[in-house]
């Protein structure tokens, strides 16, 4: 079993095995071996890796020969299966690592059972990252079996922690205030003044807009741009605040003077502090269940779902995936400009249709049918149906010079051409790919033939899972489309 484990940018990975017992065949035990150094040659040499396995066999005690793999603290006498453990570890440049501290005895055995005691679990390493392991040991009066006792390795991985890119959240004007009544007559007042004492609005909306929205920054604010993660607190109103302030301050007196009387103090406010929040927490359901029966209810209703549904993906964490030889990419700019090649390659690439004479035949891969209609095709089937030229040449000047950009958890990609394809998310593109579906047909494109290696399957509902991307169009006429993919 192996686990892959990505800390501040470290790959780690964490291999467990159990080989053959003593005594098994010599078979099994070279297909054990046969198989881990397969995962072994499966990790990148770059990646650290932590071996934990019961090897069943005895490495021995001194390391006369076998320096530059092994320690000299270990116990019993090497056997046939404790050198194929020492030969793997030269064979992949490692290190038995619990042979290398000085341990007493009862540090040292893995194992015990009736009057037999020894050693045969262990921990292997890279040798190059040795000098990161600073103790292992065996914890007395821990078991993990019946017979086996825990070994456990204390390891500090060195790692070079890099300042993650904020990403840009747009800051909002504090529109909510309105609600408050002085509030609202300030903003009254302070917008008279901006145009002029007039009653009336100017008929130019966009001036009229404009200036009330400067005029809402100035009096109301605005957000700070960042998001307040993992943090419930929509319904704290002032007496819990306060509540609260008034607790830290208790609890910072009673550290300081470890007094009965600060520590009841400190106590009866975390009792009230809890009174305080059950009250506001339940009026404040209430007054959004008031709320929701309400046309503003509604949009309060929305909201919550989108926070909801946004909390429950993992868009912010989730930063690194696989480029196309399955290593994983941990830098920021290495996961962007995968995802830009990746969608790249998708969204440029044709489907090959044929034309020819007497013979007529189609071939259609319906798993990506508008990621692949080419544009030429699309601009004859148009004229074909009889559409007129100016309207094929709207379109043409919609697709004309479109790029995109993909945006993921690590920031937004470089913007990249897309040559190939119907627009996504726009309302026009059912009805062109229809317009090509319809010409082909009548044309005599009359034998079908779907790709063999697709297969229809209609998942449920609850089986669809949004992914970590979003695409976003923009054409020379500034035309913009945006949509986000599903997969299975």
């Amino acid at each position: 079993m192996s686990l892959k484990l990505e800390i501040e940018g470290v790959m780690l990975n964490v291999v467990s095995g159990y080989a053959p017992q003593v005594g098994c065949e010599l078979e099994e035990n070279k297909r054990f071996w046969s198989e881990l150094d397969e995962v072994m040659e499966s990790i990148p040499t770059g990646e650290r890796v932590v071996i934990g396995a019961d090897f069943n066999g005895h490495v021995g005690e001194g390391n006369t020969g076998d320096e530059e793999v092994m320690g000299k603290f270990s116990i019993k006498e090497r056997n046939l299966e404790g050198q194929m453990v020492v030969d793997f570890a030269k064979r992949m440049d490692m290190a038995v690592v619990n042979t290398y501290f000085q341990k007493r005895e009862e540090h040292r055995v893995t194992y015990k059972s009736g009057g037999r005691r020894t050693q045969v679990d262990y921990i292997l390493c890279r040798r190059g990252n040795l000098k990161e392991i600073s103790d292992c040991k065996v914890v007395v009066g821990e078991s993990v079996a019946r017979q086996h006792r825990m070994l456990v390795c204390r390891m500090t991985l060195m790692v070079c922690k890099k300042k993650r890119s904020k990403i840009e959240i747009e800051k909002k004007t504090k529109w909510w205030k309105l609600k408050k009544e002085e509030c609202c007559e300030e903003f009254r007042q302070k917008l008279r003044q901006t145009l002029g004492g007039q009653v009336v609005l100017p008929d130019d909306w966009e001036t009229t807009a404009e200036v009330i929205r400067e005029t809402g920054r100035k009096v109301l604010g605005v957000s700070s741009g960042r998001r307040k993660e993992d943090k419930e607190t929509w319904w704290w109103n002032e007496e819990v605040q306060d509540s609260i302030q008034r607790k830290r301050l208790a609890k910072k007196k009673w550290d300081m003077d470890r007094t009965e009387e600060n520590r009841q103090e400190y106590k009866e406010l975390q009792r009230r502090v809890k009174r305080e929040v059950s009250k506001a927490k339940q009026k404040a359901y209430d007054e959004l269940y008031t709320r929701l029966d309400t046309r503003e209810g509604e949009k309060v209703l929305y909201r919550l779902a989108r926070q909801r549904d946004r909390d429950g993906k993992d868009v912010q964490q989730v930063r690194v995936i696989k480029d196309r030889d399955g290593r994983v990419l941990t830098s920021e700019e290495s996961v962007q400009r995968r995802w830009k090649q990746y969608f790249e390659e998708l969204m440029n690439e044709e489907n090959e249709r044929y034309r020819d004479g007497q013979r007529h035949c189609v071939f259609v891969d319906l798993e990506k049918a508008y990621d692949r209609v080419p544009r030429e095709e699309l601009w004859y089937c148009m004229r074909k149906s009889g559409v007129a030229e100016k309207y094929v040449r709207v379109v043409q000047d919609m697709y004309e010079r479109s790029r995109t950009v993909v945006k993921c958890a690590v920031g937004q990609t470089e913007e990249f051409k897309v040559e190939v394809g119907l627009h996504q998310g726009s309302a026009l593109s059912p009805f062109l790919f229809a317009i090509v579906m319809d010409q082909l047909s009548e044309e005599g494109y009359n034998t079908w033939r779907l790709m063999p290696s697709y297969e229809w399957m209609i998942p449920e509902e609850d089986q669809w899972k949004e992914s970590l991307i979003s695409v976003n169009y923009t054409s020379q006429r500034t035309t913009k489309w945006s949509y986000s993919l599903k997969l299975l």
